[in-house]
């Protein structure tokens, strides 16, 4: 720890968002503590495997000359099971495997290890294996720094950022989170199974650094959620995000609903052969706009997981993208704040402005409808075998039967599914006014 342990902001989380934030303090020119609990950046963290740095353009220009990355995702895949049936509709585009490109793969420790070796790099000072243990306040209730668990390790500071992820005990002691409702949540979990890289190419048709990302509806053991695939250099990130209330109302655990979904048939040849060198597990805020917290106290900002930053809209899943943005916004109107000496919840009331100004919370706004529809009973439990079925028969030969028009394979496989035509309606309106 510091002998200074008074400095004009304490950065609470070294992952994306608070290496960010730590980023953009330091530029200033302002003396910033950025409190990691693990031993290393990234060593406690965990994500599916894809992130989308777009954002970085801003804060570190051309990232992509040095940035960690395992392989550039130049094929998009959404795939629906049933349990003896596969739709997949495959996107590949050989813009997105040049500059400056679209989505990569990347291991976690890695990038959350570069992030904050930038912020160092700017002048932050990286405190390792600390854990904030609570929030000082002044005789006005103000944020004035936090507590630690190292002796005497009281941490004083103008403002204070959390980004202490999604389980933001500081966001929650200071009061910014309402009532926590498990439907609000989901359970990610991944296994990381080492291939050859020369195998993965050959089973993903990709070559060099090209990768591969595969979003699934289906596969879940009847689970409410998606599995994901995605391709690193040498091994694979396969996994599933299950919502809570479901995968406590049955027996399975995780593990065997990731198992179940390598054992699927179109899943299985992918992954045949593969040793599992990891399993971790993370839990994700999925509600989007309707769980996040206020953002602002006096003398204290909330960014990333810790504020529900998660779009989860089933065509888009993201999650680094808007922690790097809102740690970055969370930094900009933190030094505004200190340059104007006010750090009250007004005084840095530009950090909601920015974030409102941006995709940030317009996207969350636009979305805000997407995680009940995805995750909605009909959505996953009837919808795929009702779109699979159609596919199959317009695609099977009843020779010498007639041809049957496609309203009427529809028609009948919506009846066989259990989708009723208001309820398809219903759906299908809220599809478009969410991704319309």
């Amino acid at each position: 720890m510091p002998e200074q342990t008074t400095v004009d902001a304490i950065v609470v989380g070294a992952g994306p968002a608070g290496s960010a934030a730590a980023t953009v303090l330091a530029r200033h020119g302002y003396s910033v503590i950025l409190l990691e609990r693990g031993s290393f950046p990234g060593s406690k963290n965990m994500y599916g495997g894809v992130v989308y740095p777009r954002i970085l353009d801003q804060l570190h220009p051309e990232w992509w000359l040095e940035a960690p990355i395992q392989r550039w995702v130049t094929r998009r895949s959404t795939m629906v099971l049933t349990d003896t049936q596969a739709v997949t509709v495959d996107f590949r585009s050989t813009d997105w495997g040049a500059p400056p490109y679209n989505g990569a793969t990347a291991y976690r420790p890695d990038w959350d290890h570069w992030l904050a070796g930038k912020a160092e790099a700017d002048g932050a000072l990286l405190v390792c294996s600390t854990t904030a243990t609570g929030l000082l306040r002044d005789g006005s209730g103000r944020v004035v720094g936090v507590t630690t668990d190292r002796p005497d390790g009281d941490l004083h500071a103008r403002v204070v950022i959390a980004c202490d992820g999604v389980n933001s005990f500081l966001a929650k002691e200071a009061g910014l989170y309402g009532e926590v409702d498990a439907a609000n949540y989901t359970l990610g979990v991944k296994e990381t199974i080492a291939l050859p890289k020369d195998v993965i190419d050959e089973r993903f048709a990709v070559r060099g650094r090209d990768g591969v990302d595969i979003e699934i509806l289906g596969g879940t053991s009847g689970v409410n959620g998606g599995g994901f695939i995605y391709t690193n250099l040498d091994t694979l990130s396969v996994g599933v995000v299950l919502k809570l209330p479901k995968l406590g109302a049955q027996k399975l655990r995780p593990e065997q609903i990731i198992a179940n979904l390598k054992a699927h048939p179109a899943i299985a040849p992918l992954v045949e052969g593969g040793e599992i060198k990891e399993y971790s597990a993370h839990v994700i805020p999925e509600a989007g706009l309707s769980m996040m917290p206020t953002m602002t106290a006096d003398g204290m900002l909330v960014a990333g997981d810790a504020a529900a930053m998660c779009l989860a809209a089933g065509i888009w899943l993201e999650g680094v993208n808007f922690a790097m943005a809102s740690g970055m916004y969370a930094g900009e109107a933190a030094a505004e704040a200190l340059e104007a000496g006010d750090t009250s919840a007004g005084g840095l009331a530009g950090y909601e402005r920015r974030l409102n100004d941006t995709f940030v919370l317009r996207d969350h706004r636009k979305l805000h409808r997407a995680p009940a529809l995805v995750l909605s009973d009909r959505v996953q439990h009837r919808y795929p075998a009702m779109i699979a079925n159609t596919v199959e028969r317009m695609f099977r030969v009843d020779n010498p039967s007639p041809k049957p028009g496609l309203r009427r394979i529809l028609n009948e496989e919506r009846k066989r599914a259990g989708v009723r035509i208001r309820d398809l309606a219903k759906d299908t309106l809220d599809g478009l006014r969410t991704f319309g």
